[in-house]
């Protein structure tokens, strides 16, 4: 039986890089999607050309209800799900914790934080060996804003992907013996279609890979790539450990105005 992988956020950035690898070690895939909806037709039609198994699923992760209908689905179409990759999230304009919206900041931490949670909750019930699984793995894309609590503007963001990390090492100590690993990888700064508009930039992009020791951003693939590793039994000893993909950290601390206003 093949192995069955889901992607929550998988339509696009690094979620899709990761199915189209995925894909090429023979698992069947399931992209969740919330509104990219052409992008996860599009790119479904791409994998079961490839020939393995693969659809797209439509769920809001900030709402319980979508997740637990998301994973009824994955069942009747695919299987029990037995590789998970929460890659969904979202990030918000730069702000201060003086300037928080609280309606804003209740969405950030229900995609972010609850939504991934709930979305481990159901892989666990499926995966484990206490309900009748034959274990698997669970990773969660966090990111390396959770070291340093994020550029300027992003502490609500940062605060997130921290929550990301503790849950992933408490997760990993909790299921490791029924047959579950549990790892976060943490991104630097990626470019995908969140941070598009500050590629686009020539002047911001210079200042944010000033930042980075091997000067320059990371590609979806290279973040995508580890991911696909870390799911395979080439890393069966590895849980509860926390991935860097980011070219090295951070060279300084801080950032010019120019970077608070748009990082």
């Amino acid at each position: 039986m093949s192995e069955v992988l889901m992607i929550t956020g998988g339509a696009s950035g690094i979620g899709a890089a990761t199915a189209r690898l995925a894909a090429e070690k023979g698992y069947n895939i399931a992209i969740n999607y919330r509104t990219r909806e052409s992008e996860a037709r599009l790119l479904v039609d791409e994998l079961n050309a490839s020939g393995i198994k693969a659809y797209a699923f439509q769920a809001d992760i900030s709402r319980p209800a979508d997740i637990e209908r998301l994973y009824r689905e994955v069942d009747e179409k695919l299987g029990r799900v037995t590789a998970l990759v929460n890659s969904a999230g979202i990030g918000t304009p730069p702000a201060r914790v003086d300037e928080t919206d609280a309606d804003q900041l209740h969405y950030l931490f229900q995609t972010n934080v609850l939504g991934l949670i709930l979305s481990t909750r159901e892989a666990v019930c499926r995966m484990s060996t206490l309900h009748g699984g034959k274990g698997g793995v669970i990773i969660n894309v966090s990111s390396m804003a959770a070291t340093i609590g994020g550029r300027p503007g992003a502490s609500l963001y940062a605060a997130t992907k921290s929550a990301v990390d503790a849950f992933t090492l408490g997760l990993a100590k909790e299921v490791a013996r029924e047959g579950i690993r549990a790892l976060s990888v943490r991104p630097g700064f990626t470019i995908t279609g969140m941070t598009e508009p500050y590629v686009a930039d020539p002047q911001t992009l210079a200042e944010i890979a000033s930042t980075i020791p091997v000067g320059r951003p990371g590609l979806v693939d290279e973040v995508a790539r580890p991911i696909v590793w870390l799911l395979s039994n080439e890393a069966s000893f590895i849980t509860g450990a926390f991935i860097d993909i980011s070219g090295g950290g951070f060279t300084i601390p801080g950032l010019s105005p120019l970077q608070a206003r748009r990082s």
